[in-house]
């Protein structure tokens, strides 16, 4: 930035005046200001965040290149390099399956629960008789899948699963998922006979029917957020399209569509890192309750120096560094595939300040 800069001048009667150059200031956009202020907003959460928890992270991350070892009265690391990854990635029965078949999923259920949330806060954002209460009862599933409400779900569905699969004795063996279907390949294959489609389009309709109900209920917050978008779009521009003899097919794809481009940015991100952190994830499930199972046993001894005798051991690698590395391999994936979403979309979301 350029210095400010003293000048004189010389009046009509040859008067000599000196002249002090005005400072300039610093100022902030109102862009800006709104920035500062949402950091200034969030800093005490990030200063707790870095004292509380900047310790435990560090100990998680320790843990993934050493083998921890808990003795009575003492924890001891010993140095493993990188055998704990390898054996996420070379011996783990099943890390990789869940890893893929969760990222199957993903594709199916995530452009399902944007597409649901928003056509129901179109049809919510209508006025209509009773808008307040059809609002309350499709958010309700969200406050029904917290906490205690959720465990008790989770339980009933074990156990109607175990119910309906001494029932059926296995005749229902087409059906994906046990008791809990709605509807089989072979009720979609009867209902499309006369359709000609492929295998895997019978197969996602099935999963998509299947999961409704958990789709519905993922829907709510991503139905509010999206609300909320339609409701600061301006009703003016909806009447200039209605002047310009726009129908209401066109005005949702240049208009609505466009406007609320960076709420689905939003939903986007917000479904996925809800999907991959949701109790019944087959990759959570896997970590806690499959390594050092009976179906999935730690064989993997490396030599290791113990740092009390400086001697060199051979030591099994242990259940508890094995579960926090595929973990962290697991967060890594999570943040990468985010990373991957938000740019491919970004190029997509119109915003309409800077646009």
């Amino acid at each position: 930035m350029a210095k400010n800069k003293d000048f004189t001048t010389v009046s009509q009667d040859g008067t000599v005046l000196y002249h002090m150059a005005p400072k300039k200031t610093m100022k902030l956009s109102l862009t800006q200001r709104k920035a500062l202020s949402g950091w200034l907003l969030v800093l005490p959460f990030v200063i707790g965040l870095i004292l509380l928890y900047g310790p435990l992270i560090f100990n998680s991350i320790k843990a993934v290149f050493y083998t921890v070892d808990v003795v009575p009265g003492e924890v001891r690391y010993y140095f493993a390099g990188f055998e704990n990854i390898r054996w996420a990635f070379m011996e783990d029965l099943y890390f990789k399956t869940s890893l893929i078949n969760g990222f199957k999923d993903l594709l199916i259920q995530v452009p399902a629960i944007i597409i649901f949330s928003l056509f129901m806060a179109i049809i919510l954002n209508q006025k209509m008789v009773g808008r307040a209460a059809f609002r309350a009862i499709f958010f309700l599933p969200v406050i029904l899948s917290i906490g205690i409400i959720d465990t008790i779900d989770t339980n009933a569905a074990l156990s109607m699963d175990v119910i309906t699969g001494a029932i059926n004795d296995g005749t229902d063996a087409m059906m994906e998922g046990g008791g809990n279907n709605f509807i089989s390949m072979m009720d979609l294959n009867v209902l499309l006979q006369n359709v000609q489609v492929g295998a895997s389009f019978l197969r996602v309709a099935s999963d998509l029917v299947t999961n409704i109900f958990d789709v519905v209920s993922r829907s709510g917050v991503q139905m509010l957020i999206f609300l909320s978008g339609l409701q600061s779009i301006s009703p003016a521009i909806y009447e200039s399209c209605q002047i310009d003899g726009a129908s209401a097919w066109e005005t949702f794809w240049k208009v609505t569509l466009p406007m609320i481009s960076p709420m689905i940015l939003v939903n986007s991100i917000y479904t996925l890192i809800d999907a991959f952190t949701s109790s019944g994830n087959g990759v959570i499930r896997h970590i806690f309750n499959n390594i050092g199972s009976a179906s999935n046993p730690i064989n993997t001894t490396i030599p290791v120096k113990d740092p009390a005798t400086g001697e060199t051991i051979n030591m099994l690698l242990k259940e508890n560094s094995l579960s926090t590395t595929e973990m962290w391999i697991y967060v890594v994936l999570i943040a990468i595939l985010v990373v991957i979403v938000s740019l491919l979309m970004k190029a997509f979301v119109f915003y309409q300040k800077r646009d």
